[in-house]
């Protein structure tokens, strides 16, 4: 367990001069307003991935994440409950403004930006990221009978 200190007085005064300082030193690094929204729709879930200006991940949310089951997690009532997480846990982290790439073909896409944008969230850009085919793969060969 280790050995019981007791402070003194002349001590508090250190302890507490040395804690200012050291988060001071955090805040500076956690004092990025900017960061990245990733949202991935598809016909079964909608994902939500919040990154700083590097491409670190933050914190990620999905309508499964948020209590929907089945066909429920598609809808763009549970995108918009998932954009809502996530837009009061970027508030928390101190991120105001954002930039939004989204990707896939749900139906989610519109209600999760609408959602970030009505919580408080500056919109900086918006980019689609939906893969596009361009000719596909090699048809078959033609049946010979």
């Amino acid at each position: 367990m280790g050995k019981k200190r007791i402070i003194t007085k002349g001590e508090i005064g250190e302890a507490q001069a040395g804690a200012v300082a050291e988060p001071s030193l955090k805040s500076k690094k956690s004092q990025s307003k900017e960061g990245k929204v990733y949202i991935a729709s598809s016909y079964n879930n909608t994902l939500m991935t919040l990154t700083d200006e590097k491409g670190n991940v933050l914190v990620s949310f999905s309508a499964g994440q948020m209590g929907f089951k089945g066909t429920k997690k598609s809808t763009p009532f549970a995108a918009s409950k998932v954009a809502d997480a996530l837009s009061l846990n970027a508030q928390n982290r101190g991120i105001e403004r954002v930039r939004v790439v989204v990707k896939g073909v749900g139906s989610g896409r519109d209600s999760a930006l609408r959602s970030i944008g009505a919580k408080g969230l500056e919109i900086l850009s918006i980019t689609d990221a939906t893969p596009i085919p361009h000719n596909g793969p090699r048809p078959p060969k033609v049946r010979r009978v």
